[in-house]
C-alpha cells in the first residue's frame, strides 16, 4: 500500500504456493480515500472469480484473469461473505452471491450472467456438504477430498412425499428456561436488522426447481391459528404493553418558570419526589432549600422569590411519607434526618423549624426510604457503612444493620415489608431480615461497575431487579432470584452507555418497569416475567430535551378511560410536565380489566411501626379502578366478524348478455337523470311586451349619451 498525492494505491500479488515465487499476475487499485483499510478478497475456486472490497468502501470489484466489473453500493462496507454455491439460483444463471454487512443491515448482492436455463460451463461440480473424513482420520495422515456434487437441478435430491415425511415434533416453548437457552430467547424481544437489496442488483428469487418442504405442495398448509401458534413458539412471548405510548400532557397541567434548580444532587438521590398532591424540588441555594409546589395549582410561577423549606445544610436525599402527603423527610450532610410538615394548601412562608430531628449516624447519609406497610418507620444508609431503622413515632433508632464493606448504592423493601434488599459498591447484593438479624440473611454477586446502582423487588417479591453498570461501564439490568442470591444473575438485559444510573419504577399491577436516568432523554420500558425470557422490551419514550428524572403518581391518578397505566411528573430545567403512559386499545368504551387488576391502597398504612417491630405483618387492602358506568371488556358482547370485501363468488360469477345490457342501461339512465324532471330554464320568468317596447324606445337616448361621454 502506497500513498501518492492524497490517493492510496493498493497492489495485490499472486505467489506460487510451492516455490513461493511471485507470478506474473499483479493487480493495482487506486483509491481517493486515505482512510481505506486492508482489502478483503473472496475467491471462488470453481470459476476462478475473485471479488475484492475494503472497509468503509462503496465499491465491490470483480476479477477473473482481468478486471471484469464493479458494483457500487449505497452504504459503507463493514464486512463481506460469500453464499455457498448450493444456495445459488442456477436457473437464473446466478454465478455468485455476496452478503454485504453495513452499519444497519445485511445486503445481498447477486451476480448473474445474461443467459437462460442451466449452463454446465458456468457451473462445474462443486464441493459437497458431506465430510470426507473425521478429525481422527486426518490426524493419522488421511488426505481424502470432499466429494463434489453437480449443481444441475435434475441431479438434486428430490423432496420427500407427504407419506414419507417424518413425524412432526413439537417445537420447544420459549417460556421454558430448560428447553431453550437464555441467550436465544432474550434476543426475541429486540428487533432484528432489516434485510435490503443493493440497488445494483435485485435479490434473486428462489427457483421452483430448488423449492422443497412445505412449499412444494406435497404437504397440507397449516391453518392460520396453527401458524400463529407456531410463530409464537418460534419468536417467543410478546408483551401486551409492547406498544405502550408515552406523551406529555397539555400545557395547562405544567408548572413552568422554575428557576435555580439544583441539578447536581447525589447519585443515590432520585432528584425530586412527588405524591398525589404536591411535588418537592431541591434548589441550588445556600442552606439546602427545597421548594414545594401544589399539583392543583399549575401554571407559570412568579418571578419573585418563593417560600421554601430551609434545612441549613446540603440535602443528600429526601422523600414524602407515603401515608401522609404533608410530611417530608430530608437527609442532610450533617448525618441528621429532618421531618417537615407542609401546611394545607402549600407553603405560604419559609419553614425553618422541622417537626422532628433524628440523629444516630456518624457520617453523611446516602439515602432514606419509608416502610411500604408500617407507618412512622424509616430506613437510612450512611457513609459509616451502616443501615439504620427509625421509629418516627418515638423519634428514636430501633435497629442497626451491618455487613457492608463500601458505599450503599440503593435500598428497597420487599412487597410484604418483611425483608430489605441493598446493593453495594463492594459488588454485592444483600437481603436483610431486620427483625431477626443485623447481618444479611443472603448475599450474592452484584454489578461489576462502581458508578452506581438501584434495586427493586419484582414479580411479587420473587426476584430482585438491579440496574447498574458492567465492567465496561455500560448500563445493564440484572435479575436475581430472591431465594438464591448466591447463584448470581438469572437474566441480563443490556441498555446503553451513559454515566447516569437508571432509576427504576416498578408497577406491581402490570409487572412493567419504567427506567430512566438523570440527564437522559430516553425512558426504557420492560415487562418483567417470572420465567424465560424474563425481559420483554416495550416501546420507549423520548423526551424532547434532557430531563432531571421522573416521579410517579398513585394509580388512582391515571385515566382508565384512556387506558392510562402510569402517570409521572418529568422535571426539566425550567418546568414540571406530567407524562401519561397509555396502552392503545380499540374498545376504549369498555373497562380494560386485563390491564387494571385490583390495585393495592398503598397510601394507607396496614399497621404501625411498633406492631411491625413486635413481629406483626400486614397487607394493603385492594380496590377496583373500574368506573361504575363502564363494562369490563371481558364481559363485552361478542361481535360477529365483518367481511371487509365481498366473497370471490360475486366477482367470479358469470353474467348473461341480458344482465350486462340491463346493467349498462341502468348506469346510463342514472347518469342522465330522470327525463320527466323539468329543465332549469323552465323555471325562468319571461318579459312582458310593454317592457320590451319601453326598452327599445330608450335605446337611442342611451346611444347619444354614450357618444357625448366618449367625446
Amino acid at each position: 500500500m502506497t500513498c501518492l498525492n492524497g490517493y492510496v494505491r493498493i497492489k495485490v500479488l499472486m505467489k506460487d504456493a510451492v516455490s513461493r515465487a511471485n507470478l506474473n499476475l499483479s493487480l493495482s487499485f487506486l483509491f481517493s480515500s486515505p482512510s481505506l483499510r486492508t482489502l478483503m478478497p473472496l475467491f471462488d475456486a470453481d470459476t476462478g472469480l475473485l471479488m475484492v472490497t475494503g472497509m468503509v468502501r462503496h465499491r465491490l470489484m470483480f476479477f477473473c484473469s482481468a478486471f471484469l466489473s464493479h458494483c457500487m453500493t449505497d452504504t459503507s462496507t463493514r464486512g463481506v461473505a460469500m453464499v455457498p454455491k448450493l444456495a445459488l439460483d442456477v436457473m437464473s444463471c446466478e454465478v455468485v452471491r455476496v452478503l454485504q454487512l453495513t452499519d444497519s443491515c445485511i445486503v445481498p448482492i447477486s451476480y448473474q450472467v445474461p443467459r437462460k436455463e442451466f449452463h454446465a460451463d458456468l457451473y462445474p461440480d462443486t464441493v459437497g456438504t458431506t465430510p470426507a473424513m473425521s478429525a481422527e482420520e486426518w490426524w493419522k495422515g488421511g488426505n481424502k477430498q470432499v466429494e463434489r456434487v453437480s449443481l444441475h437441478p435434475d441431479k438434486q435430491p428430490k423432496p420427500k412425499a407427504a407419506s414419507q415425511a417424518p413425524a412432526k415434533r413439537d417445537l420447544p416453548s420459549v417460556n421454558s428456561c430448560h428447553s431453550v437457552p437464555q441467550e436465544s430467547t432474550r434476543g426475541c424481544s429486540t428487533s432484528s436488522s432489516p434485510l435490503s437489496t443493493a440497488s445494483s442488483s435485485a435479490a434473486p428469487s428462489r427457483s421452483p426447481s430448488t423449492t422443497s418442504g412445505l412449499s412444494s405442495g406435497f404437504l397440507p398448509s397449516p391453518s392460520p391459528s396453527q401458524s400463529i401458534k407456531t410463530l409464537h413458539n418460534l419468536m417467543g412471548p410478546s408483551s401486551k404493553f409492547r406498544h405502550i405510548q408515552g406523551a406529555v400532557m397539555h400545557k395547562d397541567t405544567h408548572i413552568t418558570n422554575l428557576r435555580g434548580l439544583n441539578l447536581t444532587t447525589p447519585g443515590e438521590c432520585d432528584g425530586f419526589c412527588a405524591n398525589a398532591r404536591r411535588v418537592a424540588v431541591p434548589l441550588a441555594i445556600a442552606g439546602g432549600q427545597i421548594a414545594v409546589f401544589e399539583l392543583s395549582q399549575p401554571g407559570k410561577l412568579p418571578d419573585t422569590a418563593l417560600p421554601t423549606i430551609q434545612n441549613s445544610v446540603n440535602v443528600a436525599d429526601f422523600c414524602w411519607d407515603p401515608f401522609d402527603t404533608h410530611r417530608l423527610a430530608v437527609a442532610g450532610d450533617d448525618a441528621k434526618i429532618r421531618l417537615w410538615q407542609v401546611p394545607e394548601g402549600g407553603l405560604t412562608e419559609t419553614l425553618t423549624e422541622p417537626e422532628l430531628i433524628v440523629q444516630g449516624h456518624t457520617e453523611k447519609i446516602y439515602s432514606i426510604k419509608f416502610h411500604p406497610l408500617a407507618s412512622d418507620l424509616l430506613v437510612s444508609s450512611s457513609y459509616d457503612l451502616t443501615v439504620r431503622l427509625w421509629d418516627l413515632e418515638k423519634g428514636e433508632q430501633v435497629k442497626v444493620l451491618t455487613g457492608h464493606q463500601d458505599q450503599v448504592f440503593g435500598m428497597a423493601w420487599s412487597p410484604d415489608g418483611k425483608l430489605l434488599a441493598t446493593v453495594c459498591k463492594d459488588g454485592k447484593v444483600r437481603i436483610y431480615d431486620p427483625r431477626k438479624s443485623a447481618e444479611p440473611v443472603q448475599e450474592g454477586p452484584g454489578p461489576e461497575g462502581h458508578r452506581g446502582a438501584r434495586v427493586v423487588w419484582v414479580c411479587d417479591g420473587k426476584y430482585l431487579l438491579v440496574s447498574g453498570f458492567d465492567s465496561r461501564s455500560e448500563r445493564e439490568l440484572y435479575l436475581f432470584s430472591a431465594e438464591s442470591l448466591s447463584s448470581g444473575t438469572i437474566a441480563v438485559a443490556p441498555a446503553d452507555v451513559s454515566p447516569s444510573t437508571l432509576i427504576p419504577f416498578y408497577d406491581p399491577d402490570t409487572s412493567v418497569v419504567i427506567l430512566t436516568g438523570k440527564g437522559d432523554t430516553r425512558v426504557y420500558i420492560f415487562e418483567i416475567m417470572p420465567e424465560a425470557p424474563y425481559f420483554l422490551e416495550c416501546s420507549s419514550f423520548n423526551s424532547p430535551e434532557p430531563h432531571k428524572g421522573l416521579a410517579f403518581l398513585p394509580k388512582t391518578e391515571c385515566s382508565v378511560r384512556e387506558v392510562e397505566v402510569a402517570r409521572a411528573l418529568m422535571l426539566s430545567k425550567t418546568s414540571i410536565e406530567p407524562v401519561a403512559f397509555t396502552v392503545p386499545r380499540v374498545k376504549k368504551e369498555f373497562f380494560q380489566d386485563d390491564v387494571y387488576p385490583d390495585t393495592a391502597v398503598w397510601w394507607e398504612p396496614a399497621l404501625t411501626a411498633s406492631a411491625w417491630l413486635s413481629g406483626s405483618n400486614g397487607q394493603h387492602r385492594r380496590i377496583s379502578l373500574k368506573p361504575k358506568d363502564m363494562t369490563p371488556v371481558s364481559e363485552a358482547p361478542k361481535e360477529a366478524p365483518v367481511r371487509k370485501y365481498l366473497p370471490s363468488a360475486v366477482y367470479l360469477e358469470e353474467k348473461t348478455d341480458e344482465q350486462k345490457k340491463e346493467e349498462l342501461l341502468s348506469a346510463m339512465v342514472a347518469k342522465l337523470g330522470n327525463l320527466d324532471d323539468p329543465l332549469p330554464q323552465d323555471s325562468f320568468e319571461g318579459v312582458d311586451d310593454d317592457e320590451w317596447v319601453s326598452e327599445v324606445l330608450d335605446f337611442p337616448v342611451f346611444l347619444s349619451s354614450l357618444v357625448n361621454f366618449l367625446k
